[in-house]
């Protein structure tokens, strides 16, 4: 009998970024030395004492599963953590601790995503949040955006393309990959427009806390009436521990509750366990000592890209990215990335990963890495368009 994979494969966008990555692998396995600025992922450790406590809780050897939400411990600290950041009370029963933000955009497009319905997203934009939707029939509707708009949906964007269709529409504050934060009061006016049309809105914070100029503002300041998706990844880096959380209006707490019992049960207990202290003092103090290190890097790499020549409409406010405009030196910056990969083994990401709009002029940097390993990168990109201009 012929096997026949489903059809939503065929929907689903591959990360070309993951077959650079794949290359990368590749050319270090011959001995060549390659600078990674392609993936998002923080090179400082996981802090100590996250870890100390992951590993008491599995000393102990009671590793059994908790209730589907999350330990009830963990949420009671998530809760504390919004009352302590943002002044913000928020019910315990809406918190889902889950196996990372893609287990929050599961259970959040799941509870209120219907087949063919359509979820407004800013073009460029992580693609897994298209992905997400496409996993359970929606429809996304990319909308380009740009600079004078800080690469954010607005209120009046939303409103233009919304469509009888229309389900909801996802904001990401600070966003990948253009570490740009959206403008409080734009957000309050974008959570209202899609409120005031039926919709969902989804905020995907899961970068917050990592911000340099500004704070950022959650959706929860504005309205209950909004899905949160936030992770321990980035921040707090816990990256392979795969936890985060979802924080859900009042009428979708039963229904999550019964989606995160049957597509995974409960998130990693250890995980969970370890992620207690993410709010110790302790912890924080260690964390914002790596955000000032994060806005270092930051400065660095944006100063060093201007002075090469790539255009940088914005400096980013958040997260660890920037997206670059290279048209001064390439129309097709997938194939610019991938000759610069073999040339001088620095590994970044074609914005083919995030869009159409503009992508094939577009790069995304990523500081997840030290000033001094930056310094020779920078020299390696600077070599590689000095030679393509001779």
């Amino acid at each position: 009998m012929q096997r026949r994979l489903a059809e939503r494969n065929s929907k689903i966008s591959s990360f070309h970024v993951m077959e650079l990555l794949r290359r990368a692998k590749q050319l270090e396995a011959q001995g060549i030395d390659v600078i990674h600025m392609e993936i998002g992922e923080p090179d400082f450790p996981t802090p100590r004492t996250i870890i100390e406590a992951g590993i008491k809780h599995l000393k102990t050897g009671a590793v059994k599963y908790t209730p589907a939400a999350g330990l009830p411990e963990l949420q009671n600290k998530i809760a504390a953590f919004y009352l302590q950041e943002h002044g913000i009370t928020v019910d315990q029963r809406r918190i889902f601790v889950t196996p990372g933000a893609s287990g929050a955009f599961l259970l959040a497009f799941g509870v209120s995503l219907n087949p063919n319905e359509e979820v407004l997203m800013a073009d460029p934009c992580y693609p897994c949040n298209s992905n997400f939707s496409t996993l359970f029939g929606g429809i996304t509707k990319s909308i380009p955006v740009d600079a004078n708009s800080h690469y954010q949906l607005t209120a009046q964007q939303i409103k233009a393309h919304w469509s009888s269709s229309s389900k909801g529409a996802l904001i990401a504050s600070p966003s990948n990959p253009t570490g740009t934060l959206i403008n409080p009061e734009e957000l309050k006016k974008a959570i209202n427009t899609v409120n005031n049309l039926g919709g969902c809105f989804y905020s995907d914070e899961i970068y917050h806390g990592l911000v340099y100029d500004q704070k950022a503002v959650t959706a929860l300041k504005y309205s209950d009436n909004v899905f949160i998706i936030n992770s321990f990844s980035k921040y707090f880096g816990m990256t392979g521990w795969r936890i985060g959380w979802l924080i859900v209006p009042d009428e979708f707490i039963e229904a999550t509750e019964k989606l995160a019992q049957n597509i995974y049960i409960a998130t990693s207990t250890q995980s969970q366990y370890a992620a207690l202290a993410a709010f110790d003092d302790t912890t924080l103090t260690e964390l914002e000592y790596r955000r000032s290190e994060f806005a270092a890097r930051r400065n660095f790499l944006y100063e060093n890209l201007l002075r090469i020549g790539f255009e940088i409409p914005i400096k980013p406010e958040g997260a660890f990215y920037i997206y670059a405009n290279c048209k001064k030196f390439t129309d097709d910056s997938h194939q610019f990335a991938s000759d610069l990969l073999e040339s001088e083994g620095l590994a970044i990401t074609p914005g083919i990963d995030f869009g159409k709009h503009e992508a094939h002029h577009m790069l995304r940097f990523s500081y997840t890495t030290s000033i001094a390993i930056m310094k020779v990168a920078m020299q390696r990109l600077e070599h590689f368009i000095n030679k393509r201009s001779l």
